[in-house]
């Protein structure tokens, strides 16, 4: 039981990362590139919707359906770095980091899984 207590108190003590996350697709070459402010917490969403027949963005869960599990990338592609100063905005420079991502990776339109909002 203290185990199960221990377990439980370091999770909830745990602090989450802003950051910007992709999920590519090894076949097509489509990418859904988004930012969350918790992204390790986000892309186990995404994997477990996936996995489960409920994800939310229906081109990507049909893709995910015909290609398989294993044709598919989660990784984090950049994270927010921690600042001191008080006038540094988190939410702003998680904008900026995705909005950079999303020139490098392509992943709009045919390339890509838009979603209507990417929020975390």
């Amino acid at each position: 039981m203290t185990n199960r207590k221990t377990l439980k108190r370091q999770y909830l003590e745990t602090k989450t990362r802003a950051g910007v996350y992709a999920i590519r697709n090894k076949i097509t070459g489509r990418a859904l590139v988004a930012g969350s402010t918790n992204v390790q917490g986000t892309l186990n969403r995404h994997h477990f919707e996936l996995r489960y027949g409920k994800h939310r963005n229906a081109k990507l869960a049909q893709d995910w359906v015909e290609h398989g599990e294993t044709n598919f990338l989660f990784e984090v592609l950049d994270m927010v770095k921690p600042s001191e100063d008080p006038a540094f905005n988190a939410a702003q420079e998680l904008e900026m980091l995705v909005s950079l991502w999303r020139q490098e990776i392509p992943c709009c339109g045919e390339l890509g899984y838009d979603e209507p909002r990417n929020k975390p």
